[in-house]
Parts: structure tokens; sequence; C-alpha cells
């Protein structure tokens, strides 16, 4: 086990993002909730889902339905801020992808009205782990998390957490609740920021990687993408970036096969041990990747290994821009 802050969660947690439609292609319900509690009968209790993942709250109540009669087991993690109610004014949060931008709001005001209605589409009275899922431009960090504060307070929220912010924004957040966690993209081909990292290390705040094998592109099988796949939207997985990228990843892949494990457990694997409080939260809708990517928790890593993989991940420039 490790600990994020206070909390205490499986090395290896769950992204359940990509059980919902319009993420990596089309996907049923059935389908979705076979992964999900393969999961959690794998060991996967950190399930981390979002209430703007999939339409009208849709992954936040897959999540309640898997979970449900084995609540106890669980360590439940959701986000707010991006799927604002109909009516209130949105503001612009820039991102990498095609589309240019999210849009959000995380006006306190609005903060304990999207708890409530998570909880609801959970199906708990409790939410194990809450994050601010992007800081949003028009108001202070530490305005939004004071009412995630008062969540704690009330017993709606056990521990309060940030997803996408900098080092800056952790310390201003941290002053005014305990962070137990920040989230961030970090893979081996998307670095995590050196502040951020020492600044969560400082505060005793454990980091959750997302997207930790590349939005897939770490398994070393993606070739094509689906109609209807999201990343379509990443300019490293347009057909001439991501032909590039497979070239340049081949002696990491290589090297996995050397040590008789996936590409994907060497991508997880090298992340376990870049600090002993980073978690990733690989998503997958099949049970077999599930159990592959949950076992990657009991392999080691000798300090030669890391060495050569540091070297080959130097050598390793990614074309296509960042993901974020």
């Amino acid at each position: 086990m490790r600990t994020l802050g206070k909390l205490t969660v499986p090395p290896i947690g769950f992204g359940a993002m990509v059980l919902s439609p319009g993420i990596y292609g089309e996907i049923d319900d059935d389908r979705a909730m076979t992964a999900l509690r393969h999961a959690l009968d794998e060991g996967g209790t950190h399930i981390d889902t979002s209430d703007a993942y999939g339409p009208d709250g849709h992954n936040e109540r897959l999540v309640g339905r898997a979970i449900k009669g084995r609540r106890d087991e669980v360590v439940v993690a959701t986000k707010f801020g991006l799927a604002v109610p109909e009516g209130v004014e949105t503001r612009s949060i820039p991102v990498g992808y095609a589309f240019g931008e999210l849009r959000g709001n995380a006006d306190p005001a609005l903060v304990r009205g999207y708890a409530e209605r998570s909880l609801r589409n959970l199906d708990t009275d409790v939410i194990d782990l809450y994050y601010l899922h992007y800081p949003d431009p028009g108001v202070p960090v530490e305005d939004t998390m004071g009412a995630v504060a008062e969540l704690v307070k009330a017993g709606l929220v056990r521990h309060a957490g940030l997803s996408n912010v900098t080092a800056d924004q952790l310390r201003r957040a941290h002053a005014v609740v305990p962070i137990a966690a920040v989230q961030v993209e970090w893979s081996m081909w998307r670095p995590i920021e050196p502040d951020l990292l020492a600044t969560a290390r400082q505060l005793g705040v454990g980091v959750v990687a997302w997207s930790p094998l590349g939005s897939g592109f770490l398994t070393g099988g993606v070739s094509k993408l689906e109609e209807g796949d999201f990343r379509h939207n990443a300019p490293r997985f347009e057909a001439a970036n991501l032909a590039t990228n497979n070239d340049r990843y081949a002696p990491i892949r290589h090297l996995a096969t050397e040590l008789g494990i996936t590409p994907a457990q060497l991508a997880l694997a090298w992340l376990l041990h870049q600090d002993e409080h980073v978690v990733p939260i690989p998503g997958s809708r099949t049970p077999a990747h599930i159990s592959e990517n949950l076992q990657t928790a009991g392999i080691a890593l000798h300090a030669d290994t890391l060495k050569r993989l540091d070297e080959a991940l130097a050598s390793f420039q990614v074309v296509g821009g960042t993901l974020l």
C-alpha cells in the first residue's frame, strides 16, 4: 500500500474515464461494469472518476453501481469544476488538445452543489478524495479549496485533492485545507514539473499520475485510432506523429521484452520507482489488461535497469506537443 497524505491506497489505482462513451470510442455499460468489477476483485480498489466523464454524470453513476454492496473496500475519488450546471457562466481553461480549451467554473458558491450531485451519482454518503479538476482562471484556488474545506468539516468529503495545478497553486491551497494528493499527467513521455514534485514532497502530498501509459501509447500497441476516439484531438496521435513516436519508443519496448514484462508494466513500474508516494491510475476496458497493470505493483526494477531506462528516455524525443 502507499499513502497520499493521510489516505492509504493500493500502489496502482484504476482510472475509470475510459469506461464512458466518447473517450476511446464507443462502449456499452455491460462491458464497463465487467471492467470495473474485475478491477475491484483484483485489488484495484482506488477508483478515480469525475462528474465530467461522460454525459450527465455517466462515469460516476457507473462507479456507484460497481461499488454497491462493497463500499467499505473502495477508495472513491472524483473531481469537480467542469460539469457546470446549465445556465451558469463558464470560463475558458486553455489546454493543448486540438479544440484548444475546456470550460469550467470553480466558484466557491457552486462547490457544495457539485459535491451533492456527485454523492447522488455515486450513491454514497461520502467522497474519499475530492479533486478540483482544473483551476479556474477566474477564481483564486484558495477560495475554491476553502469551500472544499467546508465539505470536509461537514463530513461529505474525507480528503481534498487538486488536479492539473502548479506548485504555487498547490502551496496556496494546502495553506487552506490539507491536500492529500495532487493529480497530474506523468508518464515516460510526459515528465512531471520538478517544482511541483518537490513541493508535493515538501508538503507531504501524494502524487496521482493520470495517463501513466501515455493515453495507451506506452502499451506499445497503438498504431491507429478508431472513429470517435478522443485521442484524435491529441497531436501526438496524428498519424505521422504516431508513427514517428512508435519508432522512437522501440528501444524501450525491446527492454520490456528483455525483462520478460509488457511495455505497459515497464512504464508503470518505472513510475512506481520515481517516488514512494506516486500512485498511477491506468484505465482499461479489458480484464486481462487490468490484471496486467495491477500486477506491476510486484515488479522491482534493478538500479542498472533504471539507469538504462533513463538513458533510453533521454533520447526518446516525442513529436506532437503535449497532451494537456
